[in-house]
C-alpha cells in the first residue's frame, strides 16, 4: 500500500469519526430539546433511552466502517472519541445556558 493511499484512508477514517460524533451530538441535542417540555419521567426515559440507542448506532457504524469499508480502527476511534469529548463539552455548555436562561425567566 502506497503512502498516499494510506494517508487518504486515514483522512477518511478521521472524517468519518468526526461526522459520527457530530451527528451523535445533534441527535442528543434534539432529544433533550424535544423532551424538555415534557414530564420529568419522560425526559429521563428519552435521554437514557436515546443514549442507549445512539451508542448502538455508533457501534454499528464503527463496525461497518472497519469491517465493511476497511477503514483503519485506530484513527477512526481516536477521532470519534476526541470529537465526541469536544462536542459533549459544547453540548453541556449550550444546554446549561439554555436551562439557566429559562430558570431566570421563570424567577
Amino acid at each position: 500500500m502506497s503512502l498516499s493511499r494510506y494517508s487518504t484512508i486515514v483522512v477518511a477514517a478521521v472524517a468519518l469519526g468526526a461526522a459520527l460524533a457530530a451527528l451523535n451530538t445533534l441527535a442528543a441535542y434534539a432529544l433533550v430539546d424535544w423532551s424538555e417540555a415534557r414530564s420529568h419521567a419522560l425526559f429521563i426515559r428519552a435521554v437514557l433511552g436515546g443514549t442507549v440507542g445512539r451508542m448502538l448506532i455508533l457501534l454499528a457504524a464503527v463496525a461497518g466502517a472497519v469491517v465493511g469499508l476497511g477503514l483503519p480502527r485506530l484513527p477512526l476511534v481516536i477521532a470519534l472519541l476526541a470529537y465526541y469529548a469536544a462536542f459533549l463539552v459544547l453540548e453541556l455548555a449550550v444546554v446549561h445556558r439554555r436551562h439557566g436562561a429559562r430558570r431566570e425567566a421563570v424567577s
